[in-house]
């Protein structure tokens, strides 16, 4: 079939400009970071101030450590100071020598100062609970640590959200204005007798489409900023486009699976966490079994006192005393072997806790190695696939100027093409997320993370 002669002309003065716009502008020149563009580092360094589930992490691991100095002073000497001063009004009723009832009224003051000081010896118990309190606080700096890695994470999810919504308005605007040119020149093709209106409405009714489009896209811009600033706080400016001319990502080091497993079984805050909650339940136990024994102090007392008593009411008294105390628990009513009960149980929930958590972060592990692999993988192919798009673009815009193709049929082309450059795009962010998250989980910082990851072009000067 020979296409008419005005579209001939139109597609030779314009030779393949119809993909290409919408190839290069998609693929780089609307994406490229501006000055003041708000790239993930400055994003993450946002959220360590807003975020409040990381305050609150902070706050908590605040209250733990005080748990160390609070065990420690147990240990040491323990000093007292008390003092009395007393009105004493007494009366009293004794019988005479003839047998007869004589009452006494008698008032004084009486007063008391006793400085003492205690140090224990033997205190097994103690003893325990500074090592259970040494393991609180491992357990809150890991759990501290676990959650700024997972803020980074967190943070990286509704950071890349926000490109991809950006990335597919982009898209839709640049096909948009594929689709005007088209439609301006189908309106004139027609005027002039040589289109069809079945064109003008086709082209008309996809732009229809796209103006939908694009208002889901704008609406999905805004609720995806919303759900970054909700860790972040108010933005200061927009996030900064990935440049996906320049992207690339290395192959994971070591790219065996095992490899991560004991990178993550070493050093894995949350394992950390959960040993160190493991360790402080097993000094618990030692602690309660420790009620039992008995316990040695050394004890210092010095007290002065006055008129403590009616029949000395005027004398005073100075007592020095220094020695040992022992103190033998006997019987106390199956108190102490209830506790060790209880933390004996409270220590095997411990340890079955550490060990589920150590099943699940090693399906975590392989479920992110799996996603970073096949990520590769997909992008790769929708690599071969946007080649291919392309040149079937191009091959209709030449059978379109050779009156073999229609105009809708360049129309397909393109709109596959931007299909092909959606996905490959939300892949190169699924795959990134993926290997941010399984760095995470092996327990690199958040800082090291953001250092291995700097390769890939986010951050454009």
């Amino acid at each position: 079939m020979n296409r008419p002669a005005f579209w001939r002309r139109h597609c030779a003065r314009r030779p393949r400009i119809l993909g290409l716009r919408l190839l290069v502008a998609a693929a780089g020149l609307a994406l490229l970071p501006t000055a003041h563009a708000l790239d993930l580092l400055q994003a993450y360094q946002l959220a360590q101030q807003h975020d409040a589930r990381l305050r609150a992490a902070r706050a908590a691991t605040d209250a733990q450590r005080e748990r160390l100095p609070q065990a420690q002073a147990q240990l040491r000497p323990q000093v007292s100071f008390a003092a009395s001063r007393l009105y004493n009004d007494l009366t009293r009723t004794s019988a005479n020598f003839l047998g007869q009832p004589v009452t006494l009224d008698e008032r004084y003051w009486s007063q008391n100062v006793t400085l003492s000081l205690r140090q224990p010896l033997y205190r097994p118990a103690l003893q325990a609970a500074l090592e259970s309190a040494q393991a609180q606080v491992a357990d809150a700096e890991a759990v501290l640590r676990a959650e700024e890695n997972n803020l980074l994470a967190r943070v990286a999810a509704a950071y890349f959200d926000v490109l991809l919504a950006q990335d597919q308005l982009e898209l839709i605007l640049v096909q948009r204005r594929t689709l005007q040119t088209q439609a301006d020149a189908a309106q004139k093709a027609f005027a002039a007798g040589t289109g069809t209106r079945t064109d003008i409405d086709d082209i008309q009714a996809r732009l229809d489409l796209l103006g939908a489009d694009e208002l889901r896209a704008r609406q999905q811009i805004d609720f995806a900023r919303r759900q970054l600033e909700v860790i972040t706080g108010p933005l200061p400016s927009a996030p900064r486009g990935l440049d996906h001319e320049r992207w690339q990502l290395a192959p994971l080091q070591p790219a065996e699976l095992q490899a991560w497993l004991q990178r993550a079984e070493d050093q894995n805050p949350e394992l950390a966490a959960l040993r160190a909650r493991r360790d402080a339940a097993a000094k618990e136990l030692e602690r309660a079994a420790a009620a039992h024994r008995p316990t040695v102090d050394a004890l210092a007392q010095i007290t002065r006192s006055a008129s403590e008593n009616v029949t000395t009411p005027s004398s005073r008294y100075t007592n020095r005393a220094i020695g040992v105390q022992l103190n033998v628990p006997l019987y106390t009513g199956g108190y102490i072997d209830s506790t060790v009960r209880q933390a004996q149980a409270e220590l095997t929930r411990a340890e079955e806790n550490l060990e589920a958590a150590r099943r699940e972060l090693a399906v975590r592990v392989a479920e992110q190695h799996r996603l970073v692999l096949e990520g590769r993988q997909r992008i790769e192919a929708l690599l071969r696939a946007r080649a291919s798009a392309t040149t079937a673009l191009r091959s209709s815009e030449a059978s379109l100027r050779a009156g073999v193709r229609t105009v809708l049929d360049v129309l397909d082309a393109q709109q596959r093409l931007q299909l092909v450059e959606r996905d490959l795009r939300s892949a190169r962010y699924q795959t990134l997320l993926a290997q941010l998250r399984l760095l995470v989980l092996v327990g690199d910082d958040a800082t090291a993370v953001l250092t291995a990851l700097a390769h890939v072009a986010l951050h454009t000067p």
